[in-house]
């Protein structure tokens, strides 16, 4: 008798994929999810985020929403934009420009 697949599958497949991604690229929350094995997981995406330690050395910035804009408010998105910037990404009236920074995974 086979063993259905877990509900919650561990989350390392998430880090793995967030790792992966360049500098100067992002992913939307949905793309990570589908990357990491679980399509239409855009929220479980969100919310692993979030868990993450603030000293962690994963690339979380890398990580926008499906319009190209940021999903954090306040002092996050000043982080978030500040380091995105930092690496090249260009932002244009709040967004920014999937089709150009999109990273898409080999």
């Amino acid at each position: 008798m086979q063993t259905p697949p877990p509900h919650n599958p561990p989350p390392e497949p998430l880090y793995t994929v967030l790792a992966r991604i360049p500098a100067g690229r992002v992913v939307t929350y949905g793309q990570l999810a589908t990357l990491a094995g679980r399509p239409g997981a855009a929220r479980w995406v969100g919310n692993r985020l979030r868990a993450l330690p603030e000293d962690t050395q994963l690339p979380w910035h890398r990580v926008v929403a499906a319009t190209g804009k940021l999903s954090l408010r306040g002092d996050g998105a000043k982080q978030q934009r500040a380091r995105l910037e930092t690496e090249g990404v260009v932002f244009q009236q709040e967004r920014i420009r999937l089709a150009h920074y999109r990273w898409l995974a080999e």
